[in-house]
């Protein structure tokens, strides 16, 4: 089983017994388990306008984790990705809504338009206040007759949910509720599908693409792309939202849909505020996991043109544990280091030769990212390459700072450029390395000798000695050699490496973490980027 659940037929009842235990007491529900699920407030006593939404389950937090004041005042719950029934519905209705009447937000799919319609029938027959509006905000096929509901569904809740909560009557949220839904455009895009319990997982979407245009219950999107990063997805949403978008004030709310993590959901909003539309952009709900799909590794961006009202409506506070609250766009603050952390550089000179052996050794480093990540992911957590190649990179790009005719404060700046681009606890030992090493220059050693003091200031202070499976193994043999020659020396970085290979337990680095039968066989990747090094030099 590759999911957390007990059994696919109490999966629903026992997550909203989840939630509403973890609530605080700010939550509960209706007796009739398991045909009846309603999640309703706890403190709601009918004197206001009561908001009642829901379908399917395996949206979450959607639809309970939007339940309480400011927002939803009950939420009807659904089999994964399956309308509530009409008497779940009726239920919810009935057990909410007092003499102000209540408004039903209903996602457009077919199963959920009937069931909430029939019961709200039901309700006026007995005498109750009841109107319902219809979310159609997906603009995937902009020509088709019936939209789907998605995730700007939520900025109905919110606004409708903060005028009733300030005491507007049930026409008043309703014209407002309606406003909303048209002014609110959504679009959505994956990498993979969701896993569905009970269900075979679809694998339908290629390596290296990517769906768009599709909606929140695993149906495919609109059309496959290529998918080639976050700024190439948030263009292609883009493109599809931003005929819908005048030049006026909008709020974007951007949605995980169930898979990815924050650190893509951040870049995701970076490249949002960044794009074409981004200046239209105000304020910013997210980026969160706030209406999803399971599991789906995909996001959606929903945005609404901002009416008169509309800001101060959906900034106001709530008590929902979905809501992650609506903030104005602000510029990026950049704030000076503090003293003593900012670098004193020695003065920039020009060498052509140290130029040109620098860059190729940033360039064999660059080279190598994929094979030595691939290494790394056998015995580490798969980014040594990209680790050095960025720092590559970045020493490439600094190079016409650098005292490149100064060999002494060579090893210092190369060193700090380091500590400063380079992640983890590389990054660190190699500015040390290089910094013990333009000590030891300055006070007359030649280059080996200087380097062996780097060497050695390294493992003193990383702890990595030879046979403990590190860079160490290849760079010491290399150094010893040097006074032999490059091919000497070359030779023995790679004897060292391919000896690490050798080597089942790690006694420094990521790799001391790792299960011996997983090292075996493999080279450590740090000493696999000294080798190449070497073998650069000397062909």
């Amino acid at each position: 089983m590759k999911q957390f659940i007990n059994t696919k037929e109490n999966m629903v009842t026992e997550a909203i017994d989840g939630t509403i235990a973890a609530s605080g007491g700010k939550l509960a529900r209706l007796d009739g388990y398991p045909h009846i699920r309603v999640v309703v407030r706890a403190d709601w006593d009918k004197s206001k306008v009561a908001l009642v939404s829901g379908g399917g389950s395996g949206h979450e937090p959607a639809h309970a984790g939007f339940v309480g004041a400011g927002m939803l005042t009950a939420a009807v719950c659904g089999d994964v990705f399956a309308s509530p029934s009409v008497d779940a519905v009726l239920a919810g209705i009935l057990a909410v809504t007092g003499p102000a009447g209540c408004l039903l937000i209903v996602k457009n799919y077919t199963g959920d338009r009937l069931n909430f319609g029939l019961a709200a029938e039901r309700a006026r027959a007995f005498g109750h206040k009841v109107s319902m509006v219809i979310v159609d905000d997906d603009v995937a096929l902009p020509d088709l007759p019936q939209a789907r509901g998605l995730a700007g569904t939520l900025f109905v809740h919110k606004i409708a949910g903060a005028m009733a909560e300030n005491g507007d009557d049930l026409e008043a949220c309703t014209i407002a509720a309606e406003r909303v839904i048209k002014a609110s455009r959504s679009i959505g895009m994956s990498l993979d599908t969701c896993t569905v319990p009970g269900s075979v997982k679809e694998d339908r979407i290629p390596h290296g693409m990517a769906e768009l245009g599709l909606g929140i219950h695993g149906e495919a999107g609109v059309e496959q792309v290529a998918s080639n990063g976050a700024k190439d997805a948030i263009a292609k949403a883009i493109e599809k939202l931003a005929s819908t978008m005048p030049s006026t004030p909008h709020v974007a709310l951007i949605n995980n849909l169930g898979g990815s993590s924050v650190l893509e959901m951040s870049i995701l909003a970076h490249e949002l505020l960044a794009s074409p539309v981004g200046d239209r952009i105000k304020f910013v709900v997210g980026p969160a996991a706030m209406m999803t799909a399971l599991d789906m590794h995909g996001f959606s961006v929903s945005v609404m043109e901002l009416a008169e009202g509309d800001a101060a409506l959906l900034g106001q506070q709530v008590a929902c544990p979905g809501w992650p609250g609506c903030k104005p766009i602000h510029p990026i603050q950049v704030r000076p280091l503090p003293d003593g952390l900012s670098p004193i550089r020695a003065p920039a000179s020009a060498h052509a030769p140290t130029k040109a052996f620098l860059t190729g050794c940033c360039k064999v480093l660059i080279a190598s990212e994929d094979d030595l990540n691939a290494l790394d992911a056998k015995s580490g957590d798969g980014d040594t390459g990209s680790t050095l190649a960025g720092a590559a990179r970045a020493l490439i790009d600094a190079m016409d700072t650098l005292p490149l005719a100064d060999h002494t404060q060579l090893y210092r700046a190369i060193g700090l450029e380091l500590s400063q681009t380079m992640g983890g606890s590389s990054g660190v030992l190699l500015a040390i390395f290089f910094a013990a090493a333009g000590d030891a220059s300055s006070s007359g050693l030649p280059m080996r000798e200087a380097l062996q003091i780097g060497l050695d200031r390294m493992r003193q202070i990383g702890g990595a000695n030879p046979g403990d499976r590190t860079m160490v193994d290849a760079l010491m043999p290399a150094l010893d050699a040097l006074p032999l020659g490059l091919d000497h020396s070359a030779a023995a970085a790679r004897a060292g490496a391919n000896f690490t290979s050798t080597l089942t337990v790690a006694k420094a680095g990521r790799s001391a973490y790792i299960n011996p039968d997983q090292l075996i066989g493999h080279v450590d990747p740090g000493a696999e980027a000294v080798a190449r090094l070497f073998e650069h030099l000397a062909s």
